[in-house]
């Protein structure tokens, strides 16, 4: 069995960032990254479009933390010891240059997730970092000083044992037979399906929106997609995120409303369409969107409100004004199942953060143990958000790895 000072259980961001850490505050410590897949950073490589959206352009702490639907309160401490700023400062000393993109996001230059892995991949090799791949770990205890780490073919020993395997619910079960409280995972960034024949003609088209689910107290704002399976974009993802569990409560089946223009209410709007039909008479509503909607959108709920293609302003009726208005301000979707958002898949779920001290991310019940990245039930919205994540808990729990070890 070999012995080393670090053992990290997941060759994924949070692993490599801790691993790589750990090597450069303290170079003389060992460090062992154990990998069960044939691959390490596979999520890096898929993320973002295969470019790795590293972090996001939001500098303020406090504001940072409200794109956490789970870990908004626990992350405002770490925030204020590194945050994005830090994470920019530390790919950029090791050769990666970085670019803010206009909506925040943050990318390399190279537009390559393969510049994030190699740099993580030749700073290891550079430090000395071990890698072991296609080594499921199955099982882990500790011993008197330390812990003992068991793989399908190996056993380990460490100083220090740090769990970073994301999603891996059976490494969750290992966590509980040892005392350690989870959250079942349910999915946390999804986009919505639905058949209708309002949109069915119309993928690609993207608006503005105010988004809410029927019964429940979820509703958000922002960018809405129309896809060919139903509804994605900004508004879809952040209502997901927000949802993750309401939503799976209802077993992905609810009724979307969407109100398509700035008015606040159906009693705002009404009033509006009928000036809008007294001052514009001769024209044909069909081919005169209002709020600056969409041409092939406006058709579509203009036929919805039961009003003709060629019917003009002056022939609209007071049940038609009032099915429009219904149409552009409380607009009902049936929502018939959910699809991952492209290759991203993230949960909800994990570790109870009850259970982690976060000035540190080791664990309150289980010495020597730490907990970094997506095996907590933390979860954001997309935007280079759950990545942040990873790299501030790994450098935290970096620093606290180091300094017991001096």
């Amino acid at each position: 069995m070999k012995s080393y000072d670090v053992v990290i259980v997941g060759g994924g961001a949070a692993g490599f960032f801790t691993a790589i850490n750990v090597a450069t505050l303290n170079p003389k410590l060992s460090v062992l990254i154990l990998e069960r897949a044939k691959n390490v950073l596979q999520k890096v490589r898929i993320s973002g479009g295969g470019r790795c959206n590293v972090t996001h352009a939001e500098f303020i702490p406090n504001e940072l933390v409200k794109n956490y639907p789970r870990g908004e309160k626990e992350l405002r401490g770490p925030f204020h010891s590194f945050m994005t700023g830090d994470t920019m400062e530390w790919f950029e000393q090791r050769g990666v240059a970085l670019k803010i993109e206009d909506d925040g996001r943050i990318f390399p230059v190279s537009n390559s997730s393969e510049t994030i892995i190699n740099c993580f991949l030749e700073e290891a090799e550079k430090l000395g970092i071990e890698i072991k791949k296609q080594q499921l770990v199955v099982d882990f205890k500790p011993l008197d000083l330390g812990w003992e780490i068991h793989t399908k073919s190996d056993k380990f020993s460490a100083q220090k044992l740090v769990i970073a395997t994301g999603s891996q619910t059976k490494i969750w079960k290992q966590l509980s037979d040892l005392g350690i409280k989870t959250i079942a995972p349910v999915p946390s960034l999804f986009t919505f399906n639905s058949r209708d024949n309002r949109i069915a003609s119309i993928p690609g088209v993207a608006v503005q929106v105010g988004v809410s689910v029927n019964q429940t107290k979820l509703k958000t704002e922002g960018p809405l997609l129309i896809t060919h399976w139903g509804f994605s974009g900004p508004a879809i993802l952040k209502l997901s995120a927000w949802g993750a569990r309401v939503l799976h409560e209802l077993n992905y089946k609810f009724d979307l409303v969407v109100n398509w223009t700035k008015f606040d209410s159906f009693e705002a709007c009404r009033p509006f369409l009928q000036d809008i039909k007294e001052e514009n008479s001769k024209q044909i509503v069909a081919k005169n969107p209002l709020y600056e909607l969409p041409k092939r959108l406006w058709l579509q709920l203009v036929l919805a409100s039961g009003i003709f293609e060629n019917q003009r302003w002056a022939d609209v009726n007071k049940k038609q004004l009032t099915a429009l208005a219904n149409q552009l301000v409380r607009s009902t979707f049936h929502i018939d199942g959910k699809s991952t958002f492209k290759d991203e898949f993230v949960t909800a779920g994990g570790v109870d953060l009850k259970e982690i001290n976060f000035k540190n991310y080791q664990s309150n019940k289980l010495k020597d143990c730490y907990l970094v990245g997506e095996v907590l039930n933390i979860d954001a919205i997309t935007g280079g958000f759950n990545f942040q994540n990873a790299w501030t808990g790994g450098y935290i729990a970096a620093q606290s790895i180091t300094n017991d070890s001096v």
